[in-house]
């Protein structure tokens, strides 16, 4: 009797966590990535160096808390930021993007910068391209997408139009199909200048849905349909959709993109890594793209023990 109440149990475990990775595939934000994520908020704001100001756009059912470990690493390197919220569940793209964008100009102009540049995060990214589509940005600087779905998912295309998915997600959920009728069909090349960083590494959570993707993927978007014609750089990092946002080797090839035009497509490890442990600025220039760790829920590590992680990579 006992024998067969664990074998329930344990197969009942097991059609939960299946559903939630087919339920939520938008929304798998563990523990460990939402406190190291708190550590970085509410910090002062800096002034712009030589003008310079960062527009952050995190992606569907995420929030600016998301994307504060990023903007923590800019304020540092010395950019002014505007760190946006919007509703991403509860109306389309075009609604976002005419709301998000211009509320983060709105504050870099306030800031004094003559030069405005954009770090997105998944349906981040598709928000900013649909509203540059339509609107001249005279001060628009470089653009860094993480993770975007320039080509759609063919996780929307699976779950899309099932009626968990489609409360959960809102209209914006159903845009991100990969067929003529979602958003990136109906966005053409890009015409700014523009890198993309994409994953190639999934989370527990994500491994089922995954399936769904052809080739390598981050669990959420295929490495191929992250890439958009007019991008000027691109790279793979060994990360997943939904923690790409707090490693620092993302953010270390960010800050380089957003300085520079370019990724480190080739990096020779210091002697020491030591040295540059916990600092996003220099983990572009410290470590190799093959050695970054991926954060996940399976194996949680707060802001504070990053800088082990690398030492360790």
């Amino acid at each position: 009797m006992r024998t067969a109440f664990r074998f329930h149990v344990s197969r009942h475990r097991v059609l939960v966590a299946a559903g939630l990775a087919a339920l939520l595939p938008w929304l798998a934000v563990g523990m460990a990535g939402a406190q190291s994520l708190e550590a970085e908020l509410d910090e002062p704001q800096h002034g712009p160096v030589d003008g310079q100001c960062v527009v952050l756009l995190h992606g569907l059912g995420r929030t600016h808390r998301s994307m504060g470990r990023i903007e923590s690493a800019l304020r540092e390197a010395g950019f002014a930021t505007a760190n946006i919220d919007y509703p991403s569940q509860s109306q389309s793209i075009e609604a976002s993007a005419l709301q998000a964008v211009p509320e983060g100009l709105r504050e870099c102009r306030a800031a004094g910068a003559h030069t405005v540049h954009f770090v997105t995060h998944s349906m981040g990214g598709l928000v900013l391209r649909y509203y540059l589509s339509g609107h001249k940005v005279p001060e628009l600087g470089r653009v860094v997408m993480l993770g975007p779905p320039n080509q759609g998912s063919e996780v929307a295309d699976a779950l899309a139009g099932t009626a968990l998915y489609d409360r959960i997600n809102g209209p914006a959920g159903g845009q991100l199909v990969t067929g003529p009728e979602g958003m990136p069909a109906r966005l053409g090349p890009v015409g700014f200048a523009l890198g993309v960083i994409a994953g190639n590494e999934q989370t527990a959570i994500d491994s089922v849905m995954a399936t769904r993707i052809h080739g390598a993927n981050d669990g959420k978007v295929a490495v191929a349909r992250a890439k958009v014609e007019g991008m000027h750089d691109f790279l793979v990092l060994p990360v997943n959709h939904t923690f790409m946002v707090i490693n620092d080797v993302v953010i270390g090839q960010t800050l380089h993109f957003l300085r520079h035009g370019a990724f480190v497509h080739e990096v020779q490890p210091r002697a020491n890594p030591a040295t540059s442990a916990g600092n996003p600025a220099e983990a572009a220039a410290t470590f190799s793209s093959t050695s970054a760790r991926v954060i996940s829920p399976a194996s949680p590590q707060p802001a504070a023990q990053l800088a082990t992680i690398a030492r360790q990579a």
